[in-house]
This record gives C-alpha cells, structure tokens and sequence, in this order.
C-alpha cells in the first residue's frame, strides 16, 4: 500500500457540496482532484492557473476615476459640516426618486 499524507482543508459547506457535485459527475473525488491540483501545481511550478483580480463593471471604474479626480483636486468634492447633514441631504434625493 502507497504512503499517504492527510491535508485537511477547510471550506464552506456550500462549496463542498457543489465541488462534490461536479467531481462526482465525472467520477472524480474531491481527493482525486485535489492530487490533480497537487501534481499539476509541480508540473507549473506553481500555481495551475492565473491570478488575476476581477475587472471592474463600468460603474465601479467610473466611480473610481471621480475619486481619482478628486483626489487630484481636477474635481471639487462636496463638503459638509455635519454627518447629519450628509446624511439628510442622501435621504431628501433617495425620496424624491
């Protein structure tokens, strides 16, 4: 008999249930794939994939370049004195949508 090693991974019930799913609709065990990933991952010297962050939708890049401007002063930001202020102000235009 083959020596083995015991890892212990920790996920979320969910995702378990959705791996076991998948890997078992193609006769694979969870095990069976995690020593895939193993193998592979020496094959690569690395990871077996990319890294990557997500792309950001247009909503986020566009609110991410106003805060660039305003950063750089390009766009003048709305002061307040007051939390309350701000925060009856966001109420009033929240109400009149």
């Amino acid at each position: 008999m083959a020596k083995t090693a015991v890892i212990n991974v920790r996920t979320e019930p969910a995702i378990k249930a959705q791996v076991e799913n998948l890997y078992n609709s193609m006769g694979v065990s969870i095990s069976d794939a995690i020593n895939m990933f193993l193998y592979k991952s020496i094959a690569f010297r690395g990871l077996p994939f990319d890294l990557c962050r997500e792309i950001p939708n247009d909503v986020t890049i566009a609110a991410m370049r106003e805060a660039d401007d305003i950063i750089s002063g390009k766009v003048q930001a709305k002061s307040y004195s007051s939390f309350r202020d701000m925060l009856d102000e966001a109420l009033s235009e929240d109400s009149e949508d």
